[in-house]
């Protein structure tokens, strides 16, 4: 049976693997098909690729759009897209672009609360790619404001702490039909992965599915098998395909997630279907 994975990051956003080094390991962890999701870039699809055809990996070209509805983050999933198409880029130049203000934004804070940290520092851990709030963090942690990253999102990043600094994201419904116009099939990404007060509300999910979005990410590796079992039947009832996903940011957060949470290859059948792939 395939074992497959539709939901990773590289350092391309807030991963700490290369593009090629995911896909290289998921050929080590036995893993058959492997996404490549970055948050608001398709910068390392390129290299990905060629690293997926060098090991016989299946790699299915994705981005992880930012998206708000009603001041919480909610992030969808987009694959099989046409990476070429000139209204997607520019959203997503529009995205790292704010980003970067932000994280500009977040560290002026930090110096006003009294603390010795330096934007140049960000950028550095950044590598010259998408600037995200772990590089924030890993900042923090370097300059011994905090102890750890959770620390720093928990105090200071996260929504509502006091050195927060709120994103341009685009709205729900409208992610939906940028993906669809830009040839892809999307999937709302973690639905619980935050708990229940910042859970995406469930007329949302309805409204995104009427809209054209075609999958629900169930199997997440921060979904409880309760919530599994409730969004795997909420997909059901909305005709919405069930996918899987580790979520892997390289060494980031956690032991490495790469393969720990897969998609059933029926689902993924029915997803590639779907994309007309």
């Amino acid at each position: 049976m395939p074992r497959i994975d539709l939901h990773t990051h590289s350092d391309e956003s807030d991963g700490t693997f290369t593009p090629s080094e995911v896909v290289r390991r998921a050929a080590e962890l036995g893993l058959d098909v492997v996404a490549l999701t970055d948050h608001d870039t398709t910068s390392g699809l390129e290299e990905a690729s060629e690293a997926a055809r060098e090991v016989g990996v299946e790699l299915v070209p994705g981005v992880e759009f930012s998206a708000e509805h009603q001041a919480t983050s909610i992030h969808v999933l987009c694959y099989w897209m046409d990476v070429s198409n000139q209204e997607l880029q520019t959203e997503l130049q529009r995205l790292r672009d704010d980003r970067f203000r932000r994280g500009e934004m977040m560290i002026e804070k930090l110096q006003a609360l009294g603390f010795d940290i330096s934007f140049e520092r960000v950028r550095e851990i950044a590598g010259g790619g998408n600037i995200v709030r772990p590089h924030v963090a890993q900042a923090m942690v370097e300059a011994g404001i905090v102890a750890d990253e959770a620390e720093a999102f928990g105090r200071y990043i996260a929504d509502g702490g006091p050195a927060h600094v709120p994103k341009h994201a685009l709205d729900p419904l409208d992610s939906v039909d940028l993906i669809v116009r830009a040839g892809g099939v999307c999937v709302l990404a973690h639905p619980g992965m935050w708990g229940a007060q910042s859970s995406v509300p469930d007329d949302l999910i309805a409204a995104m599915a009427e809209r054209g979005m075609v999958g629900l990410e169930v199997d997440h590796t921060d979904h409880t098998p309760e919530q599994r079992a409730i969004y795997r039947a909420m997909a059901e009832r909305l005709g919405l395909v069930a996918t899987g996903g580790s979520d892997c940011h390289g060494t980031r957060y956690d032991p490495i997630r790469l393969g720990t949470s897969l998609c059933d290859p029926e689902q993924f059948a029915a997803l590639r279907a779907r994309a007309g792939r």
